[in-house]
């Protein structure tokens, strides 16, 4: 299982991740689109895409993939319009066991699981608890970023400096 989410100016995108032949994802429909501070819709949205899974979707000729799907739901053109101001986590759960991870942009522009921000959870964990935990990192996230505008700083993102 394998999970994306977004949050970009207070709205928390969660597409569905499809599966493709070759265990490459693309997101496709449904996208939940929901404010952060609304922790009942995001408890719902979380669930729903955790248990929903991940369907399976062609595989594409590089010349037929969509735009991401999340681009009419946030009104950008582009993905580095999105990019802009957004931070992204994965949920994953491989061998039984869920694991929460922080994204950070590397030097090849490639979104990678951030090593400090891991959250590794036991085996037989329960979708609960690792929703609940998403929570509580999209709350604090948010509170950290909203202090940090106020205070004319820019969003807390951090990028793998080059080697």
């Amino acid at each position: 299982m394998n999970c994306h989410l977004y949050l970009r100016k207070g709205i928390l995108y969660v597409p569905t991740m499809g599966k493709m032949d070759e265990g490459f994802y693309r997101g496709v429909e449904p996208v939940a689109v929901i404010s952060v501070s609304n922790s009942e819709g995001v408890r719902e949205c979380l669930r729903a895409a955790v248990i929903r899974g991940n369907p399976a979707v062609p595989m594409l000729p590089r010349r037929k993939i969509p735009p991401p799907v999340l681009l009419k739901y946030a009104g950008v053109k582009s993905w580095s319009a999105f990019e802009k101001g957004m931070l992204a986590w994965t949920v994953k759960k491989q061998d039984g066991a869920f694991r929460i991870a922080g994204q950070i942009k590397n030097p090849d522009r490639m979104w990678r699981d951030d090593p400090d921000q891991l959250v590794n959870f036991p085996p037989g964990a329960s979708v609960d608890e690792v929703v609940d935990r998403m929570i509580a990192i999209l709350h604090d996230t948010a509170k950290g970023f909203l202090k940090n505008n106020m205070a004319g700083a820019r969003p807390a993102m951090r990028s793998r400096k080059a080697r």
